[in-house]
């Protein structure tokens, strides 16, 4: 939690904000479906965007009408070199894109904290994402487009997710709970999103995914514009009530900028971790491709469906999860959020190391590995991803100081920047060495990542603990 003097911001939510839904203040629905929506129409688009610059846009006449695609063209030539070809492009540009979208929370956190406040900040940012889908229909906008959805996540993503930790009271144990309820609506979205705006955009025609990927937006920000009253107030509200009232504003103290640091250090070990997780999408369903035996009852089954189980396995067992940690507190005093992430780092390693297993065995006796180990993989992922990230942006929304708190979830998502970059890094190593030491390294990366959370939690756990308020601050 947040280490501060007394004031309006670190006091407990306020009276309405005390109405509970399954245990819960009603606020936690509200976000949790208003990210559902966002991430319906992220991922909607995601999913649509390679497939439809290799197959459309970058082909003529199509890519001739791009405006600016000329110079965008030759900044990313510079950045990866030439592309030998099309898809090698789509990569660069999707690549490009999606750590642009883990920056740009930055941004909009500086923005909501110093300037426009969250609830105008996060309603900038579904109306430019929004505007972003629907702008996907046409040939000329497609960069202006890419630029909207980047500057429309870097508004919307940190500004709300900061929003769930400030429902809870300092010393409120629910608090990681409502994390992993709210990555649950990120993977409700994300199971849709490819079903709806992927079905849409193959069969139908692209600019209907597209556009149905807008339309999720919209019903985002109305879902939250909606419940609004039963969120927590705004803290750049609060600190300009504080002004006009003639109230000190208290300064950070010397623990919150330990604290600070702490967490600043902790997001390239984050990426660390994330590597395997975030090589799914990339190298690894090149090699499941090739490598699983996809025949099912004298069917091939897409490889793309490794990803829809991906997106189901990702729903379960973060409900899993809670449930888990529910019934563990039951009985046990529950870990802290450094102990689960050391638990999570540890069971996505035990995925990449069956990969590692199964690759080494492929390439020895060419006997292909059967399609239940790519779902136990996925599994296995899932479950550590579910002991993670959620429980690391807990971790962040609780212990980052108030008045920045945007900010700082805004450079937590920085380790999604740098994971994918490290993944973009290490992917193109899988056709230069054996598959089995290439899923090794991933097996290394994730375990050197828990190691180095274990030597956190010994030097600095006492200072990462929730603060219990017993009494009256002081």
């Amino acid at each position: 939690m947040t280490i501060e003097e007394p004031d309006a911001g670190s006091q407990p939510v306020d009276v309405p904000h005390r109405r509970e839904f399954l245990g819960h203040p009603v606020g936690l629905p509200v976000i949790a479906f208003t990210e559902a929506f966002e991430r319906f129409s992220y991922y909607g688009m995601q999913t649509l965007l390679v497939l439809y610059m290799v197959k459309a846009l970058l082909l003529a006449p199509h890519v001739e009408r791009i405006v600016g695609f000329g110079w965008f063209s030759n900044v990313l030539a510079g950045i990866y070199g030439a592309p030998p070809n099309t898809q090698a492009l789509a990569s660069h540009i999707f690549g490009t894109y999606t750590m642009l979208v883990y920056v740009t929370p930055i941004l909009g956190g500086l923005l909501a904290d110093r300037w426009l406040g969250k609830t105008t900040t996060v309603t900038i940012g579904a109306l430019l994402m929004a505007a972003g889908h629907f702008l996907m229909a046409f040939d000329v906008s497609f960069l202006f487009a890419l630029l909207l959805l980047v500057l429309g996540v870097g508004c919307l993503k940190g500004n709300l997710a900061s929003q769930v930790g400030a429902l809870y009271a300092p010393g409120d144990g629910r608090a990681t709970d409502a994390f992993q309820i709210y990555y649950i609506g990120i993977s409700f979205g994300a199971f849709f999103a490819p079903l709806v705006c992927g079905a849409l955009g193959e069969e139908v025609g692209w600019h209907w995914g597209f556009g149905a990927a807008g339309v999720g937006m919209v019903i985002g920000l109305i879902i939250y514009l909606a419940g609004r009253r039963h969120l927590p107030p705004d803290p750049l509200t609060e600190r300009r009530a504080a002004r006009a009232s003639a109230a000190p504003r208290a300064a950070m103290t010397r623990r919150d900028i330990v604290v600070l640091i702490l967490l600043l250090f902790m997001v390239p070990v984050l990426a660390v971790s994330a590597i395997g997780n975030q090589q799914m999408f990339n190298a690894y369903l090149v090699w499941a491709d090739r490598s699983y035996e996809f025949m099912l009852f004298g069917h091939r089954m897409p490889t793309s469906f490794l990803v829809s189980f991906d997106a189901f396995t990702g729903f379960v067992t973060l409900a899993g999860a809670v449930a888990f940690w529910r019934w563990y507190a039951r009985h046990w005093r529950e870990p802290d959020e450094i102990t689960k992430l050391i638990i999570g780092c540890l069971i996505s390693s035990s995925a990449f190391l069956l990969v590692m297993i199964v690759a080494s065995r492929h390439e020895a006796t060419g006997v292909k590995p059967a399609l239940w180990v790519a779902l136990a993989v996925n599994t296995l992922n899932n479950l550590g991803f579910a002991n993670v990230f959620p429980v690391s942006l807990a971790l962040y929304s609780r212990a980052a100081p108030r008045a920045i708190s945007g900010t700082v979830v805004g450079i937590y998502y920085l380790f999604l920047a740098l994971a994918n970059y490290l993944v973009g890094v290490v992917g193109g190593w899988l056709e230069i060495m054996p598959a089995g030491r290439f899923w090794g390294i991933h097996v290394g990366a994730i375990l050197g990542a828990a190691a180095v959370f274990v030597a956190i939690k010994l030097a600095f756990g006492k200072l990462l603990l929730p603060e219990r308020i017993e009494g009256p601050a002081i």
